[in-house]
């Protein structure tokens, strides 16, 4: 049986405020195309499909467009998709029996039944293959809040988060649960719960994987870009709640692909388009996860083609004058361009199709028309300024008075820290023009 894992499209995302729904339709349509071509049984979105809770109509219709697509190109794959910390899970489930009917299976939430349960039936999905014949059993767990999960005994937390971390790991790879954190036990309690369903339900032969939105530990994360799920870092999850009965866990949350320790087979797919400007080095990519019986047969990755660059310049930090000269000297040869420049020589690219770029500046001081100059160097090339970035210099170490009583601050006034402000950003003396400057902002209203 052969899956595709993905995660994390954030549908609807924009990058300091320019959109992407160009950049995700290019993937979408190239996923749709992968998915033939490898003729896959399975389809696993791992959560974190929109990129908030209250989506545009626009990203929306992106996502049921592609599964209906999907749904009459390859009649018989399954797509099993998860709600992320992103997505509203009653907003992603709403459209569930619509969307059953075209073989996708929604989970945004932990379902309960009429008594308030936990309804494992639910979260224990099968997965078919070609001649519609059960050939694994997907454990599909979305996002899990503190709310959503069983609440063990105090008692039996500490053990129940020791033993799960263990089971089906190298001691050395294990990393138990903070003791009595409940939270974690509740989670590894739900993948123990589903877990043993699904091994009740599988014939010999059939694999079982799993499905999660979460933070393991050791994971690497993506700067700009991903929200951490529950402040104070007792979120992440050791690689031990995935018992050694599942064969492959596709995880989504983390935008970079790689996998949670030495297990190989429990692993991030990372999303498909760099999603800040910290990810442009990132291989983009999908996960082939091929099965043979109860076994996992191996892992591969698909690389996903960028349809818009992002592009950082200069590569670090550097002084103005550089860094002008650098933007003046761009030239920019990608696809679309030279598509653009056959068909008609004398105009640039459609602009949803030029690069995004990122300016790094290091000031010395302010530099007010910071702006204005960087608009002029980039004048007439095909490419769109989102971001300019500034830092400063090394700065002096801090006085050792630098520390001051409530009295000291108690006396004093606005131009007192403006002074202080610019002496710890630009490590100099605030200009004579800059006081004064400042000092009118300060001026009463009329």
């Amino acid at each position: 049986m052969r899956l595709l894992h993905t995660s994390d499209w954030h549908l609807g995302q924009s990058l300091h405020n320019f959109e992407r729904g160009y950049e995700h339709q290019r993937f979408l349509d190239w996923l749709l195309d992968t998915l033939a071509a490898e003729q896959a049984d399975a389809l696993l979105i791992a959560g974190d499909i929109f990129d908030n809770a209250n989506p545009s109509s626009a990203s929306q219709k992106q996502l049921y467009r592609f599964l209906r697509q999907a749904g009459e190109r390859l009649p018989r794959l399954n797509i099993v998709v998860i709600g992320g910390n992103h997505d509203s899970p009653g907003r992603l489930e709403a459209p569930g029996p619509l969307l059953e009917a075209h073989g996708t299976r929604v989970v945004g939430a932990v379902p309960r039944d009429t008594a308030g349960a936990i309804d494992l039936e639910q979260l224990v999905l099968p997965l078919t293959g070609a001649d519609g014949a059960v050939q694994a059993w997907c454990l599909a767990l979305p996002f899990l809040r503190p709310g959503d999960v069983p609440r063990p005994a105090p008692a039996a937390a500490d053990a129940d988060a020791a033993v799960d971390a263990a089971d089906g790991a190298d001691a050395a790879d294990a990393a138990p649960a903070p003791p009595g954190d409940p939270y974690l036990a509740g989670i590894a309690t739900l993948y123990r719960q589903a877990l043993a369903l699904a091994e009740a339900k599988r014939q010999p032969g059939q694999a079982i994987v799993a499905m999660g939105h979460c933070h393991m530990v050791d994971g690497q994360m993506s700067q700009d870009s991903e929200r951490r799920i529950v402040i104070g870092g007792t979120e992440m999850l050791p690689a031990g709640i995935f018992g050694p009965a599942i064969a492959y866990a596709a995880l989504g949350h983390l935008h970079l692909a790689q996998t949670v320790g030495k297990q190989g087979h429990i692993r991030y797919s990372g999303s498909p388009i760099p999603l800040s400007f910290a990810e442009i080095g990132y291989q983009h990519q999908v996960l082939r996860v091929d099965l043979d019986g109860a076994a996992l047969a191996g892992v591969s990755a698909i690389p996903v083609p960028r349809a818009v660059q992002l592009l950082r310049v200069p590569a670090r930090p550097a002084p103005l004058e550089q860094v002008l000269a650098e933007l003046a000297a761009l030239e920019f040869r990608t696809p679309a361009t030279e598509a653009a420049d056959a068909d008609t020589p004398s105009h640039a690219p459609p602009i949803e199709t030029q690069p995004l770029l990122e300016v790094r500046v290091r000031l010395d001081a302010p530099e007010p028309g910071l702006r204005a100059r960087i608009e002029a160097a980039l004048d007439g090339k095909p490419v769109r300024l989102a971001k300019i970035e500034t830092s400063s210099g090394p700065r002096g170490a801090a006085p050792e008075d630098a520390t001051l009583t409530l009295d000291q601050l108690d006396r004093l006034k606005p131009d007192d820290i403006f002074r202080q402000l610019y002496q710890q950003k630009f490590n100099a003396e605030a200009p004579a023009e800059q006081l004064s400057a400042f000092a009118e902002l300060m001026l009463p209203a009329a």
